[in-house]
């Protein structure tokens, strides 16, 4: 039973490890082995099937009593179905991808409100919507705009200003 424990603690420690060392082994070997450890070979599939094999063997020989055979059977059996679900769900969290970065661009047409007021062709400060967060950004404007009054963003100035105009009703 002590191997089975012990493949099982080793199961535990290669996750550790993969967790902190990730992609290191890939580098030691100077590209030899790129690709080689992603997918089904890779250490937290490893460490899944070795954790399983281990502690199911060790429930299965300890708790009934049936010997090593059955207990290397529910071992294989219970490793390989956690390492094929350690496998899917490391595939699933690889294939989310999240929608592009929010571009400075993608604030022309926001609409706002203005924080400090803005004098003509002087520069003050908008709160405005970006990406579904609050963003304070210098402001400059043709006309002077009153702390308070809503704004259309005009163009991007740079990644901390903008160019407004006030909103006419």
């Amino acid at each position: 039973m002590a191997w089975f424990l012990g493949l099982g603690i080793g199961g535990i420690a290669v996750l550790v490890l993969s967790l902190i060392f990730d992609g290191v082994l890939e580098g030691l070997f100077g590209g030899v082995l790129d690709g080689l450890f992603d997918g089904l070979l890779s250490l937290p599939v490893i460490a899944g099937f070795l954790s399983m094999f281990g502690f199911a063997g060790a429930i299965v020989w300890g708790g009934t009593g049936l010997g090593v055979g059955p207990a290397v059977a529910a071992g294989l059996a219970a490793g390989t179905a956690a390492g094929a679900a350690t496998w899917r769900f490391s595939r699933a969290l690889m294939r989310d991808r999240s929608a592009p970065a929010p571009r400075r661009e993608d604030l022309v047409g926001t609409a706002g409100s203005v924080v400090t007021a803005i004098p003509a062709d002087g520069y003050g400060e908008v709160l405005l919507r970006h990406a579904g967060h609050p963003v304070k950004l210098a402001a400059r404007s043709a006309v002077p705009v009153a702390r308070g009054a809503e704004v259309w963003v005009e163009s991007s100035l740079s990644s901390t200003s903008v160019a407004v105009r006030p909103v006419e009703r």
